[in-house]
């Protein structure tokens, strides 16, 4: 928490979510246990704060949970990913084919640009927590995204992100938007 908008400074907070109590939940970071906490006998979340979250913190996480009787390790969780925005860099320019009404069933293209930054660039659409597309223009900085046979669904506002080139786990602040 929170899922999305994580920005340099901001403190996130990851929850374990257990199917059943444990003696306690370790956190990992890219492999790497980070944290754990002893765990009372009725608990089955473990909270763990990242205080003043810095680039290091842009990283995988998951949890795993030891019980005592019988004794043993669980699985690891699903993983999570850490995305945090660094606003030093400058957010996506986006253009849309279609300035005014959009015909239901015609195509309509939203380009983004990454300001020269290279990486993967994102489609996000406001409402939605995960990015709808991504694109890697393979150095160049544009990417073209297509939404085929629009329906009222489609519509709403459209905004782009990227992640610089070699670093999967920061993103650019998000861009201006079209709708």
């Amino acid at each position: 928490h929170p899922s999305q908008g994580v920005s340099l400074g901001d403190t996130v907070t990851l929850r374990c979510h257990l199917p059943k109590p444990a003696a306690w939940v370790e956190l990992y970071q890219d492999g790497l246990l980070r944290s754990y906490k002893d765990m009372d006998k009725h608990q089955v979340m473990a909270e763990f704060s990242l205080v003043c979250v810095k680039l290091e913190d842009a990283m995988k996480y998951w949890c795993q949970y030891r019980v005592l009787e019988p004794p043993g390790v669980s699985e690891k969780s699903v993983p999570i990913e850490l995305v945090v925005t660094d606003h030093r860099y400058s957010p996506p320019n986006i253009s849309i084919s279609h300035e005014k009404t959009v015909e239901v069933g015609t195509n309509v293209t939203i380009q983004c640009c990454n300001q020269g930054y290279g990486g993967i660039i994102f489609l996000h659409k406001d409402g939605h927590s995960a990015p709808l597309q991504h694109q890697d223009p393979h150095g160049g900085g544009t990417a073209t995204f297509t939404l085929f046979g629009v329906t009222p669904a489609d519509s709403g506002t459209y905004r782009c992100s990227y992640h610089p080139k070699a670093s999967l786990f920061v993103s650019s602040p998000l861009g201006d938007s079209v709708t």
